[in-house]
């Protein structure tokens, strides 16, 4: 009897450890893509997305996109790839990469290649036009032009060096109808038709973009002849002509920037060819509006966290606190040891602390930037960068005062960098907010001799900017670059890198096992940062822990 209860009680703890549930979730081990590398193409932090998880690979023009060698595509450690990761790709059309550990990630590689495509004829009326889908070129010359005896000054459609061509552009005189033209390149066998087409039009404005204290105009005219720009303020009678110097000529084609302007101010332009104008065209000139809490004079306290702002829901500005908070420290607050000069009563205090409970954390740097704080997921901080913007800033300069350890003062020294005091500090920057932008073009901008950042427009898809954090900003849409220089090389009379103390990027995030963790405290001055939209001043600045400058 005691034997079959035994064996009993036995069966009923094999039936009762069977219904023992295994409810213990698996770990979230977020997979990225974190470089790739390879040759005939670049791929820098900029172009990887990890939101969309989506890599852009941009090829050399002469780079055969159907045989792409990768060398190597480095992902999150411990993480298991759907492909191989180096080879010889075809990226004709995305290819889809699956990376697994305890979920999978859906990524995808995306490859663009910019193939610069020219067609000039002589006396060609602006500049010629290319689709690329249905293989056409289509060249503009004066009505009346002998159309038997067209003379092209200029033909490449295909990458340089590696494409070859029927006929030859000097057989091509006859243009009473289209003429086709045979390319190759790499396996690729295409067919392109070449159109010059007569017009009346001598010169005509293409493109007018008024922003606050600059106009932008582009305008097609007459090769060969003297083209240029006017303008007036409305209401005046005498025409500025805009100075040769300003203007960019290619064939038929010319724009300029206009700056010095007024804001919400009518201005008239007209574009010339020799004798020939455009009709006048008016156009009015945005407003300015001050950077919501340019300088950092809001400040407010919500269950023990400090945000840069009237309260916390209301703040522009965004900071590291919420998530430092779980440690128990603020990395981010007010101080009213602002620059001296300014009018203003408190500046922003960035410091880097260990951020941590029981000794058992990670050391954060104090940090600024324009949206909001979202979450904490483990030790990381989740921000959201950026706030909609229907202006266009043309530039952002400022300068802080850094206080350093000792130890920070002997990595200094030891690569020959002085440590001043006031570090006056420049960031360059492209598309700081992407609202209020035409999406047709992109804007890069352009350091002149002035010490200043100016803006230059190109028209070209292919431009990118490569992103990488800085002590200034930690916004990933923009282009960063600290350039820190000492006071007795303040006023720089030309463009030289070699003027600079150093021109170095700091990549984001910092992951690299060279970068050394040092305390270390930045006090920023209000009224001695600004951010310009146009010419417009306002006080604003971000800087993050002072010793990632170098």
């Amino acid at each position: 009897m005691k034997k079959f209860c035994s064996r009993i009680l036995l069966a009923l703890s094999i039936l009762l450890t069977a219904c023992i549930k295994n409810d213990i979730p698996y770990p979230v081990v977020v997979l990225d893509i974190l470089g790739v590398s390879g040759e005939g193409f670049t791929c820098s932090e900029s172009d990887i997305d990890r939101k969309n998880r989506i890599v852009t690979l941009h090829l050399e023009e002469t780079t055969d996109i159907s045989r792409v060698q990768i060398d190597s595509i480095s992902i999150t450690s411990g993480g298991k790839s759907s492909v191989p990761l180096s080879g010889e790709f075809d990226l004709r059309g995305n290819l889809p990469i699956t990376l697994s550990l305890y979920q999978d990630y859906e990524w995808t590689l995306h490859a663009e290649q910019q193939i610069e495509r020219i067609f000039t004829v002589k006396n060609q009326i602006g500049s010629s036009t290319f689709d690329v889908e249905a293989k056409t070129a289509t060249a503009y010359v004066p009505s009346g032009t002998d159309m038997n005896n067209i003379q092209i000054t200029e033909l490449k459609l295909g990458p340089k060096g590696i494409t070859t061509m029927t006929p030859s552009p000097e057989e091509l005189t006859v243009f009473e109808t289209f003429r086709q033209v045979y390319i190759q390149y790499h396996d690729f066998k295409e067919t392109w038709r070449l159109y010059v087409i007569p017009t009346d039009i001598t010169i005509q404005f293409t493109q007018t973009d008024a922003w606050s204290r600059v106009i932008w105009l582009y305008a097609a005219g007459k090769s060969g002849t003297s083209l240029g720009f006017r303008y007036r303020k409305s209401g005046d009678t005498e025409w500025i002509n805009v100075p040769a110097d300003k203007i960019t000529v290619d064939g038929g084609s010319l724009s300029t920037c206009i700056s010095g302007l007024e804001p919400e101010t009518t201005y008239e332009v007209i574009a010339f060819s020799d004798s020939n104008e455009t009709e006048i065209i008016s156009l009015k000139t945005d407003p300015e509006t001050s950077l919501t809490n340019g300088g950092f004079e809001e400040w407010c306290t919500e269950k023990d966290i400090v945000y840069p702002g009237p309260s916390k829901e209301g703040s522009y500005w965004g900071t590291g606190n919420p998530g430092a908070s779980i440690g128990g420290v603020t990395l981010t607050s007010s101080t009213t040891d602002k620059r001296p000069g300014s009018s203003g009563s408190y500046a922003a205090h960035l410091q880097s602390k260990l951020a941590g409970v029981a000794g058992i954390g990670k050391l954060a740097a104090g940090n600024l930037f324009i949206g909001q704080y979202v979450g904490t997921r483990g030790t990381n901080g989740i921000v959201g960068f950026g706030r909609p913007y229907t202006l266009r800033p043309t530039a952002l300069k400022g300068s802080n005062t850094i206080e350093a350890t000792s130890r920070m003062s002997a990595r200094y020294n030891l690569r020959g960098l002085p440590l001043p005091k006031e570090t006056p500090i420049w960031v360059p920057f492209t598309s700081l907010w992407e609202h209020g932008l035409p999406k047709s073009t992109e804007y890069v901008k352009k350091r002149m001799a002035t010490n200043r950042w100016e803006p230059t427009r190109s028209r070209s898809a292919s431009t990118r900017a490569t992103r990488t954090h800085s002590s200034i900003q930690r916004v990933r849409q923009s282009l960063h670059t600290v350039k820190c220089f000492s006071p007795n090389q303040s006023q720089i009379g030309n463009s030289s890198p070699s003027n600079w103390i150093t021109t170095r990027p700091i990549p984001y995030p910092p992951t690299s096992s060279s970068y050394v963790r040092r305390r270390a405290t930045a006090t920023t001055t209000s009224a001695a940062a600004t951010a310009k939209c146009g010419s417009m001043t306002s006080n604003w600045f971000t800087t993050t822990k002072s010793n990632r400058l170098f």
